[in-house]
């Protein structure tokens, strides 16, 4: 796709898809589950002008993957074509629980 053109409703849905599938490749480091399953991602909106927004948590403040999280999921969405630019919120509100998790992450640690 080329950057310079607006893309359409469509291609901005099929580009949101692709960003939830590389985020499907980040992984929480205390917990083997990846991020998106996870339910850390709040929100990915991705602009006509091929702006990818993200809004995002962590699982606490203290969390230890507090500083490399965030820019290696920057660094996932960068990488699916079609996107120009990144801009990532990192949000506390609403808080991070275990019933944001999918219900496949649930069951990977044995929670139904």
């Amino acid at each position: 796709m080329e950057t310079t053109t607006e893309l359409s409703p469509i291609e901005c849905s099929l580009l949101e898809g692709q960003i939830v599938d590389a985020l499907k490749t980040v992984f929480d480091p205390e917990i083997p589950i990846n991020i998106y399953e996870m339910g850390l991602i709040y929100d990915i909106t991705v602009m006509p002008s091929g702006l990818a927004h993200l809004r995002m948590t962590l699982t606490s403040p203290g969390c230890p993957a507090a500083q490399s999280l965030p820019a290696e999921i920057e660094q996932k969405t960068r990488s699916v074509a079609g996107i120009s630019d990144v801009k990532l919120d990192l949000v506390w509100e609403p808080t991070w629980n275990l019933d944001m998790m999918s219900d496949e992450a649930k069951l990977e640690l044995g929670l139904l």
